[in-house]
């Protein structure tokens, strides 16, 4: 009899160790995997694309005679549409973006005045036109990015090729051709739409100070000096190439 009864009670014991730790198991908490945070646009790259948009230059022309000071001839602003094309390589570092980018670009920036009574070696009244037929920018860049939103400022050299007319009762007397080295500085919005893909608004200046040209043509010519600067804004796409979107969890 006291046999049964010690197996009996091992028995229960065993029964009830095993309920005990089988509610432990059930106790256990459950462990979700961590949540996925909204994906973080990643501006670094290599990008090519293109642009366009328009421009105006403004333009002051003084002749230089061969004695006495200059003599001003007028004032202009040459103005025209612009379209190229940009490659460049943007470093993100938390939300700060470097950068560096050449730009190039065909213009057609036109613009004349006409000249005062005295003004140039042909006699009052002719006409000085400037056109800008190309531009190149040379530029490096520092940023912040909000997610797939970029906001920079950017600087650097830029150069510019113009043609100078002189024209007398509407036929061209005297021309030349000039490349000008300046500095650049401007500004841009640039928003990510699609993978690798953005769209952007960039403003710029070109500063080109003073700079002396002769003009030439039909055994005439005549020495000038020629102020300018250009002011213009481009809509930009570009593609970047490798990863766009870096996400965290």
């Amino acid at each position: 009899m006291n046999k049964f009864l010690l197996v009996a009670a091992g028995a229960l014991a065993l029964g009830l160790t095993s309920q005990a730790s089988a509610a432990d198991l059930a106790a256990r908490p459950y462990t979700k995997a961590p949540p996925l945070v909204a994906p973080i646009y990643n501006w670094s790259g290599f990008y090519v694309g293109i642009n366009g948009g328009g421009g105006t230059s403004h333009n002051c022309w003084d002749f230089l005679p061969v004695v006495g000071g200059a003599i001003p001839e007028g004032c202009h602003d040459s103005t025209g549409g612009t379209a190229g094309g940009q490659i460049g390589y943007r470093w993100q570092y938390t939300n700060w973006v470097l950068g560096l980018e050449a730009q190039g670009n065909w213009a057609d920036f036109s613009g004349s005045n006409t000249t005062f009574v005295g003004g140039n070696p042909l006699g009052g009244g002719s006409i000085d036109r400037t056109k800008i037929d190309a531009f190149g920018l040379f530029t490096g860049q520092i940023g912040y990015a909000w997610n797939n939103v970029l906001v920079y400022v950017k600087g650097g050299a830029a150069v510019v090729d113009i043609k100078y007319d002189n024209f007398l009762a509407g036929f061209p007397t005297l021309s030349a051709t000039q490349t000008r080295w300046g500095g650049t500085v401007g500004a841009g919005l640039e928003i990510g739409f699609a993978p690798n893909w953005s769209v952007g608004f960039e403003y710029d200046h070109i500063f080109l100070d003073d700079s002396n040209v002769t003009l030439a043509g039909g055994g005439f010519a005549a020495p000038l000096n020629i102020r300018s600067d250009v002011d213009m804004g481009t809509v930009r796409v570009n593609y970047r190439f490798g990863g766009p979107i870096v996400a965290k969890y």
